[in-house]
């Protein structure tokens, strides 16, 4: 009991730094969105604000023009140096805000198609005043401080629309990054995980190997010196029975990390021997729980013996353990469709808690006092990645019935 409390502890420990490593890797991302979309603002908005004085100093300048008072060195001055550092769109209109033909003339930064009539480049012209308007109020050039002359209206540079722009591009980029970070991270785990599981399979396999071959054949040595009497020669074939046993799990284990072969097999038949091994060792826990199989003769589907017999075993005693009363059912119910074949295993027991639906298939998860948490992660294992099937939980309540769903490609 104390070995298990510990290794729930670990593994509490060790979600629990999953968890804190998962938000602060947000909490990260978060705060270099927000810094980026600030400082990105801060920098939008220190050049509007240029912008917007050197359109208001660009319609001054004609309010000079206007008045006459200016000489030839500042009308030089206006069109070399004002007019030059405008790399906005600017359109002149008149007193009553329409466009003035020439419009090249009293435009700057728009690309007009001379192609088009004069009436369409009007309405071009009046759809991006609209536009910029949105954005900016229009600056009036007035005389005397009286008399409205013209409507400068201006819009935003590609530097500024850039910068609008960057922002997005840099979420784009930071999400693209924290997501190829995780995808790695858990490709790597997961790599991880199935080298220890493939390792510990394989020692495991070649540690019984050797045992369990001189045993069988000390088992047949017996047999030959004891051909006379009955009662032993009964306990040296149970006791081979179940030395055959270990050979079997023992060859399970051998074929993790490799793939399988994989075999036309009748998968009714397949479950009825694993319930029939079942059938003989229930009456020994006091239980009297019945095994019911509902389905045609026979289903046919490329599995590999071992390993999915494998499987079933394990949802078999995950049903078990979870009838904690002395009466129950487990019904496996097959059936086969276009396809598709489709095995449901379900039982009479305490049902799953909806807060750990997420959690049973996770290697090391267990509700139970006694218990590794690897049966249903081993056995989502074999049918997924070994059969290129799907494993399930299709119905569970707490308190009422189970049912964990078997789907292999026909």
């Amino acid at each position: 009991m104390k070995r298990n409390s510990g290794k729930r502890s670990n593994l509490a420990g060790t979600l629990s730094l999953s968890s804190k490593a998962k938000i602060i890797l947000l909490a990260l991302a978060f705060i270099i969105i927000v810094s980026t979309l600030w400082y990105t603002h801060d920098l939008v908005t220190q050049l509007s604000r240029k912008e917007k004085e050197i359109a208001g100093l660009y319609a001054r300048s004609f309010e000079y023009l206007a008045s006459g008072s200016v000489g030839d060195g500042e009308y030089n001055f206006l069109f070399n140096e004002i007019i030059k550092a405008i790399d906005f769109p600017v359109v002149m209109t008149d007193a009553k805000n329409e466009p003035i033909y020439p419009f090249r003339i009293y435009t700057k930064n728009i690309l007009i198609d001379t192609a088009l009539s004069k009436e369409k480049q009007r309405e071009y012209l009046k759809n991006l005043i609209q536009e910029m308007d949105e954005k900016h109020s229009p600056i009036r050039i007035t005389y005397q401080d009286t008399i409205v002359l013209n409507y400068l209206h201006y819009g935003e540079s590609d530097l500024i629309i850039k910068l609008r722009q960057l922002p997005y591009i840099e979420i784009v980029v930071v999400a693209l990054f924290v997501l190829i970070g995780y995808i790695s991270f858990s490709y790597v785990k997961r790599s991880e995980q199935s080298s220890i599981w493939v390792g510990m399979a394989r020692e495991t396999a070649h540690q019984l190997g050797t045992p369990i071959s001189s045993i069988l054949g000390w088992i047949e040595l017996l047999k030959d010196k004891c051909s006379g009497d009955s009662k032993i020669i009964e306990t040296l074939v149970n006791m081979e029975s179940d030395v055959k046993r270990l050979q079997k799990i023992t060859e399970r284990f051998s074929k993790i990390g490799s793939k399988p072969d994989l075999n036309n097999e009748n998968i009714v038949e397949l479950i009825k021997s694993v319930t029939e091994y079942f059938k003989k060792r229930i009456p020994q826990t006091g239980k009297k729980i019945q095994l019911e199989i509902h389905a045609p003769v026979s289903v046919n589907a490329r599995v590999n013996r071992e390993l999915f017999e494998w499987a079933i075993e394990n949802l078999t005693k995950n049903s078990l353990d979870a009838i904690e009363n002395n009466e129950g059912v487990i019904s496996y119910d097959i059936r086969e469709e276009e396809k598709y074949i489709y095995v449901d295993v379900s039982d009479t027991g305490k049902g799953i808690e909806a807060k750990y639906r997420k959690d049973i298939f996770r290697p090391g998860f267990s509700t139970k006092k006694r218990g590794w948490g690897l049966g249903l992660s081993l056995t989502k294992r074999i049918i997924e990645m070994y059969h290129n099937g799907k494993l399930m939980v299709v119905k569970s309540k707490s308190g009422f019935k189970t049912t964990f769903r078997i789907k292999l490609k026909k």
